[in-house]
C-alpha cells in the first residue's frame, strides 16, 4: 500500500475505505466514544482511545469537554503515538456523535489528516467487519505530533455574543428542540432552560440519515440554508461542545469554510448569571 492510499478526499470516510487500509503504516484509528460507549469491551482492531472525558479535556475548566491547552493536548496525542505525518480516522460507538468532537479538536490544533468514520462502529459492524474484544488502548512508542493551534475554530462566549449581534453570522444550536425551547430539563443540574436570544435550532440528529450515516452534501447544504440563508459565518453550540461538532462536520461537507464551535456551549451559557440572557420557546 502506497502513502498516497491514505490521502483523504474529505472529512468523512466509509467503512469500506477504512477496512481496505486497516493496519497500514501511518494510519491511526481512534475510538472517541463517551457515555455508555466509553471504554466498551470491543473496538475496531487496533483502535486507540481518544478520551474526551479523560486526558483530552481540561478538568480545571468549569464546563465539561473543554479543550485542554495546546501543550497538554500535544502531550496527550504524542502519548497515543501520533506523528505529524500520520492519517487519523475517528469513530464512536453511538454512530456519529463524539467522533466529530475529536475530529474538530485535532483540526483546531492544526492536524488536517483526520476524518470521521461515517456511521461509526454501528456502520462498521453492520458491514460485517471485524472487531476485537478489547477496550481501546495504546502502549507503543510516543509520537512526534506538534500542536499548532488555529484561533477561531473553537471560540468563547464573547465571540458568540458578538456573532449573535452580527447580521452576517448565524449561531446554530445542536440540542433537541425541547431543550432549545426550555420545555425539557437540561441533563446537567443547575443549568437554566432555553437558548441564546437570536440563536437558531438545528438538532444534530437531523443531519443524519435513518441508518446513522451523514446525509448527502446537497441535503446538508439545504438544511443550513433553511436557517442561515446566505450567512456564511456559522457558529455552533450544544450542551457541552460535543454535538456542535456534528454540525461543524455537516457544514464542512456542505461547503462552509468559516465555521466555529462554542467550546463552553450551554454548559457555560446556561449557568445562573445576569451576564448571559436566555430565551425560551421556539426560535
Amino acid at each position: 500500500m502506497t502513502p498516497n492510499s491514505l490521502d483523504l478526499s474529505g472529512p468523512l470516510v466509509g467503512a469500506d475505505w477504512l477496512a481496505d487500509r486497516l493496519g497500514a503504516p501511518g494510519l491511526v484509528v481512534f475510538d472517541a466514544s463517551v457515555g455508555a460507549h466509553r471504554g466498551a469491551g470491543r473496538r475496531i482492531p487496533g483502535a486507540r482511545p481518544f478520551d474526551l472525558d479523560g486526558d483530552l479535556s481540561d478538568h480545571d475548566a468549569p464546563a465539561p469537554h473543554t479543550m485542554p491547552a495546546a501543550a497538554r493536548f500535544g502531550e496527550a496525542i504524542r502519548d497515543l503515538g501520533v506523528d505529524d505525518t500520520d492519517t487519523a480516522v475517528v469513530y464512536d460507538g453511538a454512530g456519529i456523535y463524539s467522533s466529530a468532537r475529536a475530529w474538530w479538536m485535532l483540526r483546531a490544533m492544526g492536524f488536517d489528516r483526520v476524518a470521521v468514520l461515517d456511521g461509526g462502529l454501528p456502520a462498521w459492524t453492520a458491514a460485517g467487519l471485524p472487531v476485537e474484544s478489547a477496550r481501546p488502548s495504546y502502549d507503543g512508542p510516543r509520537g512526534s505530533f506538534t500542536a499548532r493551534p488555529r484561533p477561531g475554530l473553537l471560540v468563547d462566549a464573547a465571540a458568540v455574543t458578538a456573532a449573535l449581534a452580527d447580521p452576517a453570522a448565524a449561531v446554530l444550536d445542536a440540542r433537541t428542540r425541547e431543550r432549545f425551547a426550555g420545555t425539557a430539563p437540561e441533563p446537567r443540574p443547575g443549568l437554566r432552560g432555553g437558548h441564546m436570544p437570536g440563536a437558531l435550532n438545528l438538532p444534530f440528529a437531523e443531519l443524519l440519515r435513518p441508518d446513522g450515516l451523514m446525509r448527502p452534501a446537497g441535503e446538508l447544504r439545504e438544511a443550513f440554508l433553511a436557517l442561515a440563508a446566505d450567512r456564511e459565518r456559522l457558529y455552533f453550540s450544544c450542551g457541552s461542545g460535543v454535538t456542535a461538532c456534528v454540525l461543524a462536520l455537516g457544514a464542512d461537507l456542505a461547503g462552509y469554510r468559516q465555521p466555529a464551535v462554542y467550546d463552553g456551549s450551554w454548559s457555560e451559557w446556561g449557568l445562573p448569571s445576569d451576564e448571559r440572557p436566555v430565551a425560551t420557546g421556539p426560535a
